[in-house]
């Protein structure tokens, strides 16, 4: 049915072997013409601008919301289309890039832990502590940067233990209130040469594009190994991985969209209810605007 999005559909099972080249990068949408998408996407915004209020009002739950992918995998234009209707005073938005000085003096997981929304807030990561199993694993020469002991650095144990200490985390912010929902923005490597492609050609995307976007395309398999290494370990019951097909950008927004629609509607939320002193109140007040 044209419309409908099966979000588990793309849901990473706790546990499950992950090759994510077996993935799809492409399915078939759900939309019939770009007036269709964009009806479906309004919808799916505005529905996500009642379940935001709801969520600041109840003041119960947090949401954080974690983008991966490689680069041109359509992270930015999902979050700019996907939370285009939500308040900004009610959502946090943050890029996670080359750690500062003072972060490489903390370990990998304090940097993003200082930036964890508040509750009644959406908090929103475009690349995140991931990076440290991802980038961090195809290109291991980075730990040497991040000054950990030589005992720390064995390739046997320092991802199982980083995967470990990521789901105690988010075990962590689950137990109290915080709802972890993550994307994996699954794009292939011919649809990343032709968006690189479109940002040299057209003036207002040339400023995204660098040579070392080309530089990391040489280590496209070992990022695949990683990611599927990192998506099996890591999603689980409270903070599920979903690995979405991303080739078609109108497609994956509504995906995401549905997947954080279907994340919020399933919290206990209501909007606070008056007691007999504020009910007083209001009565007065309403005393005093009626002529």
């Amino acid at each position: 049915m044209k419309g409908t999005i099966r979000s588990d559909e793309f849901r990473v099972r706790p546990g499950e072997p992950v090759d994510v080249k077996q993935r799809p990068t492409r399915v078939k949408p759900v939309y019939t013409s770009k007036e269709h998408y964009r009806e479906l996407l309004a919808g799916h915004v505005e529905k996500l601008s009642a379940l935001q209020t709801l969520l600041y009002a109840s003041d119960s739950y947090a949401l954080l919301v974690i983008f991966q992918g490689m680069d041109a995998a359509g992270k930015d234009s999902a979050i700019k289309h996907v939370m285009s209707g939500v308040n900004p005073q009610g959502c946090q938005v943050f890029s996670f890039k080359h750690p500062s000085a003072e972060e490489l003096d903390h370990d990998f997981l304090w940097r993003t832990t200082r930036a964890l929304p508040e509750r009644g807030r959406i908090g929103i990561f475009n690349r995140s502590y991931y990076e440290d199993v991802l980038i961090v694993r195809v290109h291991p020469e980075i730990l040497k940067s991040q000054r950990i002991p030589d005992d720390g650095r064995d390739g046997a144990k320092i991802w199982p233990q980083r995967y470990r200490s990521i789901v105690d985390l988010e075990t962590h912010l689950h137990c109290n209130g915080t709802r972890v929902v993550k994307f994996f923005l699954h794009m292939s490597r011919d649809e990343q040469r032709k968006r690189f492609l479109e940002r040299i050609e057209e003036p207002d995307k040339r400023w995204k594009f660098s040579l070392g976007d080309i530089d990391e395309r040489k280590f496209w398999d070992r990022y695949m190994e990683a990611y599927s290494a990192c998506l099996s370990a890591t999603s689980t019951k409270t903070a599920p991985w979903y690995v979405v097909p991303a080739d078609d950008k109108k497609a994956a927004r509504l995906i995401i969209s549905s997947v954080i629609l279907d994340t919020l509607k399933g919290l206990k939320m209501s909007y606070p209810s008056l007691g007999i002193q504020r009910r007083a109140e209001l009565r007065e007040i309403r005393k005093l605007l009626t002529p």
